[in-house]
């Protein structure tokens, strides 16, 4: 791998960042077992020294810690980011519908204009930052319309608070809305080797558009990263504690495929997860790919993914591998 990092463009914003991107929902803590703050900002630093710019959080993610936490990384550090930040997953208000419980908080999907303004605000104090570079709404409020969620957008992006805009979670009918605007720079969608369902129904509006998409999940939590075997266990608060997708029967399927890539691994030199995440950006449409890390191993690894080319052959090769050996995983 001696590429250099791959630099893509969000939507027409005229924003540009990695395409692989820091995911910190586990350095939230929250579903993932606690955290450990030291180790996340030293995560989030390795990143930025390895060429990632991108580094996404949301409110959500602990209840703001991790936007404290990215926060705290990037202080004197903040040009050298890209901050995706999210909002509509509230807990100041209960307008909107009730979406689930966290430390015994009740957290609403809501978009309407008047939270906007007050989470954008919150998010900003807490990553001690005076901009947004990428605001996304996180999932959708079927309560508000989404011009008016889109307006509220338009307003900060005029007074220099944000610098591009992002819908995520959208099913199709809400996208087209979205594009009718005129201004959805991205969207942000799970999307991994056993995640494609957006291929058929929001990439092709994307591509035909000029929005860019950012895949989350794109280790599918993990499971395709080469380093979760049949005898992993998880405790605490960990959501692949009791999820379908990580029982020991998938876990071994995902072992099996890690090997039918070994070749190609091999002759790059990569990691399972550094070639799971080319691949991934290597796919029509998907303009990002973000990882999560939880310390500077992690970070360091999926950032090499970013310098690693795969050719014609190395793609057949590995979409063969998720034929034979991912197909029918539950969850």
């Amino acid at each position: 791998m001696s590429g250099e990092q791959l630099i893509r463009q969000i939507g027409r914003s005229g924003v540009r960042a990695s395409a692989v991107g820091l995911g910190t929902w586990a350095i939230g803590g929250w579903m993932w077992g606690g955290t450990d703050e030291a180790e996340s900002i030293a995560a989030i630093q390795a990143s930025l020294e390895a060429g990632v710019t991108l580094i996404d959080t949301a409110p959500a993610y602990g209840l703001g810690r991790s936007e404290e936490i990215v926060g705290r990384a990037l202080a004197g550090r903040r040009d050298k980011a890209v901050i995706a930040t999210k909002c509509g997953l509230v807990w100041h208000t209960q307008k909107g519908n009730h979406f689930f419980d966290q430390d015994s908080k009740p957290v609403h999907r809501y978009l309407g204009r008047d939270s906007i303004v007050h989470e954008v605000e919150e998010s900003l104090r807490r990553l001690g930052t005076d901009y947004i570079d990428l605001y996304i709404t996180h999932w959708q409020d079927p309560t508000t319309p989404i011009e008016e969620s889109v307006a509220a957008l338009e307003e900060l992006k005029r007074a220099g608070k944000i610098r591009a805009i992002g819908a995520s979670n959208v099913n199709r009918a809400e996208l087209e809305q979205y594009i009718q605007t005129g201004s959805l720079d991205v969207i942000q969608e799970r999307f991994s080797m056993i995640d494609r369902e957006i291929e058929a129904d929001l990439l092709p509006l994307t591509v035909q558009n000029g929005v860019s998409t950012l895949s989350y999940s794109s280790l599918a939590l993990g499971l395709l990263s080469g380093t979760i075997g049949p005898d992993r266990i998880f405790a605490g608060d960990d959501q692949r504690k009791d999820n379908p997708r990580f029982s020991v029967a998938n876990r071994q399927k995902a072992k099996d495929f890690s090997e039918a890539i070994r070749p190609v691994t091999e002759r790059h030199g990569a990691s399972i997860a550094q070639v799971v995440i080319a691949w991934t950006l290597a796919q029509p449409g998907v303009t990002f790919a973000l990882c999560g890390a939880r310390n500077p191993a992690q970070a360091l690894d999926n950032a090499r993914a970013g310098t690693l080319r795969l050719g014609a052959d190395d793609l057949a090769s590995i979409d063969t591998a998720i034929a034979a050996k991912l197909a029918n995983m539950d969850g």
